[in-house]
């Protein structure tokens, strides 16, 4: 079966890649043909998952998929969220937004977070969601250099590492997004 990934993200394809085998067939929105930036206008990450894969179905007319995913800070009251990409700003910079976050924590002893993951699948003209969760800490200073996004401050509960400090059979292990792809996979399988 093929399906469209509706990203752009190189490190979120190599993950899901790596986690699917051979079993489907993966294009990216660049392998078909499709050169679109997709707004994420909404407060929730479901909605903005649905906002990219409902985009790309009516593109492609193919099954396709997509994801959002945010950092949930409980001392921040669940920022930077939905706006995990931005939140420090538009050019989407990982490192401006790992500094706000470090900023906003200084002197914060509570430092329990969470990575959420969902995605929205759509197969035959339905609508599916799919959701991962990764509980964790808020490290003070980013350690490692694997991984992307907020993966240097983060350590997943149950881990000695940063997801930066691990491989990717070590972060999968632990991963939101891993979760989430594991019921989009048993799903797919099932039908």
């Amino acid at each position: 079966m093929k399906l469209v990934f509706a990203t752009n993200n190189e490190n979120k394809i190599k993950e899901i890649r790596s986690m699917l085998g051979d079993a489907f067939e993966i294009i990216t929105l660049q392998e078909a043909g499709i050169d679109i930036d997709i707004q994420e206008p909404h407060p929730t990450l479901e909605e903005n998952a649905r906002e990219k894969s409902v985009t790309i179905h009516n593109l492609t007319h193919s099954h396709c998929f997509a994801e959002d995913t945010g950092l949930e800070i409980h001392a921040l009251n669940g920022e930077p969220g939905v706006l995990s990409a931005r939140y420090a700003g538009e050019q989407k910079s990982s490192e401006d937004n790992i500094d706000k976050v470090l900023s906003e924590l200084k002197g914060k002893t509570n430092r329990q977070a969470q990575f959420r993951t969902v995605i929205s699948l759509i197969l035959n003209d339905k609508e599916y969601q799919f959701e991962g969760i990764c509980p964790g800490t808020i490290l003070t200073e980013r350690k490692g250099g694997k991984g992307f996004g907020y993966d240097p401050i983060f350590v997943p509960d149950g881990a000695d590492l940063a997801f930066a400090e691990m491989d990717m059979a070590g972060k999968n292990k632990f991963s939101h997004r891993a979760k989430a792809f594991q019921k989009l996979i048993a799903f797919l399988k099932a039908h």
